[in-house]
Order: C-alpha cells, then structure tokens, then sequence
C-alpha cells in the first residue's frame, strides 16, 4: 500500500492529533482508498445483478425485449438526474456522512428487490436505487481531488475504477451460478444485507472533512463557471460515450451470450465475468503505468489524454469485431472489448481532478456524471428496442463502436492542457478555452 501513501492537502484525521503526513494520517488514507474502491466494486454488483437476471425475469414477468430495456434502464434515470444535486451536497456539506447515507439507501433498495414480484415495483425500487446511488462518484473524486497529488491520481483511480470491473466480473461469474441454481430473489437479498456490513469500517476510517478554509472558497464555484470550461464539455462528451460502452456491456452482455450467443448460464457466467476481469486489471496496471510516465517526465496532458483515446479507440473496434466473428473468435475478442473499456476507465477522472481541483473536483463530477449517465437512459433502453425490431445484436453493436470513436474525439480534442483551472481569473460570462 506504499504507493498510495503520497497526498496533498488533507486535513488532520478525526483524532486531531497526527498532522496529515504522519504514519497515522498515511495509513488513514490507504484504508480510506481501499473502502472507495471496495464499495464501488459493491455498487457495481448491484447494476449488474437485474442484467444477470434478465433472462430468467423475462419469463417470469412475460416482458418484450423493450419493456426489459425500460427496467435496465429506470435506475439511470434518477441516478443521472441526481448527479447536480450530489456534486452541491458532497462539497457543501461533510462528503463523508452523505456518501454513508447514500449507501445505506442503495443497500436496502437491493435487497427489497429480491421480495417483488410486479413490473412497476421493480421500475419503482431501480428509481431508488438510482437515487442512493448518485452521491457514490461526486463523493470519490471529491475526497481524491482534495486529498492527493496528480502524479498519484492515476493509480488511486484505478483502484477505485477496478472496483466498478470486479464488480460485473464477480456479480456475473458468482451470480450467474448462484442464479442459475437458486434462482434470482435469493441472490438479491444476501447482496442487500451483506452490503450493509461496509457502512461499519466507513463510520471507522472515512477522513475528515476539509479545512474550511477550502469548503469555504468552493462556495464561489458554482456551475455555471465549470461550464464555461471548454474542457468541461470534453469530459462530459467522452464520459457519455465511455459509459454508453460500460453500461451496453453490463445491462445486456450476459443476456446476449445467452440467447444471442446460445450459451448456458454456467458458460455466460465464466466468459462474462471474465470480460469485466480483464477491464479490472487492465484498468490497474494502465494506471499505474501511467503514473510512471509521468513521474518519468512525460505530460499528464499527453499520458491522460493519450490512454482515453486508445482505450476508446481500440474499444469501438473491438466491438465491430464482436458483432461479426463467429466460433473461436469471437472469445479472444470479446476479451478484448474488457481490456480496452479498463484502459479508458483508469485515466478519464484523473483528467477531471486535474482540471477541477479541490475547490470544484465535486461539482464538476456532478455534472460530468449527469451528462454521461444519460447514455444510462439511451444504451439499454434503445438495445432493446432495436432487438425487439430486428431480432439480432448487430445494431447495438456498431452503435456503440461509433459512440466509444465519438469518445476518443472529445478527450482527444475538446479538451487541451490536463492541468487545474486557475478559478480566481474566470470572469462573467468568460467562455474558456482549454489551457
């Protein structure tokens, strides 16, 4: 955990008696960012369990392929809607107990889940959902953006962003099995519970809030200057197209090996988790090479920029492949889809650190995360709808290549200089260009 040790501007553990550099203090923040990556591998199970489960809740509801789209995709709809609001709570008031709150709402939305048995109950809960759910990313990168250093960011983010692919990659290769012999209600109710037992060492380790001084200066940061940043509408573009790749794969992947691909339950769990698997730890040694890089002398804006037009790039390609290979093929190919997604995953919010800084790094989340979570509303619900028409995956597919090509042309040109906004020079109405 050494390589996690180095940060900036934290304020004094809760103890108010270990200065911020202090083995106490460093040991603090370690735990503090394994719990993050912890609990994002934890909410990303819980997007993935309706997904894994969407064959046997077809039949069980007698749903058409659109009305399953509209279910994968209700939880985006306020999980999106709430990312404004969750970047202003997580920067105005303690970071700390909001994202606990948050948690404890996503915690029992999960597990009531698993006692429904109506269409509209199940669109009501995933509402729910969303909302618990929507303080989690505003709440990491505001707690990174404050506590440590750029050339530490890329490893620390992959941590947390490997969580959000072994989430998918356990959720489908454990749940698959699980669901395929106990069915699926049993499986939602032990996740529900069993999460709960996070909240604990969170309440133990969370850091404190920062100094005042910093909260205090934030309140002049407002929305409207981060969207007077060119570069702001360069990250919300390509997080829109990365998570209109991530959330194609987690809402409709293991359905489509399924029936698209004729695959058992058993057969869908190993090669689905296996894509997520291969995001994960892509995700964690592109991160780290990338803090490498730049500690060796190279540009954030070269190293950051660079990775998220590679991931995205080779992504699109992956899946044009996918759509069209038949037998062996399409395994390997498959796999690469997941390496290609853990590339993009592991620098796209460094970049947003970078450019945010402490004072905004919440906020500005929240916007990012409110432009991109709507591809959480068009993905799933737009598959469906184009299966239900042509009977086959073709579309999506190709679809989502486009998208993720579109991706590597924003972080590629709608944003410059990978380096913090100096905020006290914006002027009204100043339209800004990237550094």
């Amino acid at each position: 955990m050494s390589n996690l040790s180095h940060y900036e501007d934290a304020a004094p553990p809760s103890t108010g008696t270990l200065g911020p550099h202090s083995p106490g203090a460093v040991a603090k923040m370690n735990w503090v960012v394994v719990l993050l990556g912890l609990s994002v591998f934890i909410n990303y199970i819980d997007r993935s369990n309706l997904s894994i489960a969407a064959p046997l809740l077809k039949d069980e509801l007698g749903l058409s392929a659109s009305q399953l789209g509209t279910l994968l995709s209700a939880f985006f709809w306020t999980y999106g809607l709430m990312q404004i609001p969750a970047g202003w709570l997580v920067d105005h008031f303690d970071v700390n107990w909001v994202f606990g709150a948050g948690f404890l709402v996503w915690s029992l939305a999960r597990a009531i889940t698993g006692r429904l048995h109506g269409f509209v109950a199940l669109i009501v809960v995933r509402v729910t959902l969303g909302v618990g759910e929507s303080v989690a990313f505003p709440s990491y990168f505001n707690i990174l953006g404050t506590y440590f250093t750029e050339g530490r960011r890329g490893f620390m983010n992959a941590i947390i962003i490997s969580g959000l692919s072994f989430g998918p990659a356990v959720g489908i290769l454990v749940g698959g099995k699980v669901v395929g012999r106990f069915g699926w209600r049993p499986f939602f109710l032990a996740l529900g519970i069993g999460g709960l037992l996070w909240l604990w060492p969170w309440l133990q380790w969370m850091p404190r809030r920062a100094r005042p001084s910093i909260a205090a200066a934030s309140q002049g940061i407002g929305i409207l200057p981060i969207l007077q940043q060119r570069s702001a509408w360069g990250t919300c573009l390509g997080q829109f197209s990365i998570n209109y790749y991530l959330y194609f794969l987690v809402t409709w992947l293991p359905f489509y090996l399924v029936r698209g691909r004729h695959l058992s339950m058993d057969q869908m769990a190993e090669d689905g988790g296996l894509v997520f698997l291969m995001a994960a730890v892509a995700a964690l040694i592109w991160g780290k090479l990338t803090d490498r890089w730049i500690h060796a002398g190279a540009t954030p804006t070269l190293v950051r920029k660079g990775s998220m037009v590679l991931g995205h790039f080779g992504g699109g390609l992956a899946l044009v492949l996918a759509a069209v290979v038949e037998g062996r093929a399409f395994f390997p190919v498959l796999l690469l889809t997941g390496t290609f997604l853990g590339i993009s995953l592991s620098n796209g919010w460094a970049i947003t650190q970078a450019l945010a800084g402490p004072l905004a790094a919440g906020r500005w989340s929240g916007v990012q995360n409110f432009i991109g979570n709507l591809a959480g509303w068009v993905s799933p619900a737009l598959t469906g709808f184009l299966v239900d028409r042509t009977g086959r995956f073709y579309a999506p597919f190709l679809i989502t290549a486009a998208v993720a090509w579109i991706g590597a042309a924003a972080w590629g040109m709608g944003i410059g200089r990978v380096e913090q906004v100096n905020w006290g020079r914006l002027e009204p109405g100043e339209i800004v260009a990237a550094p």
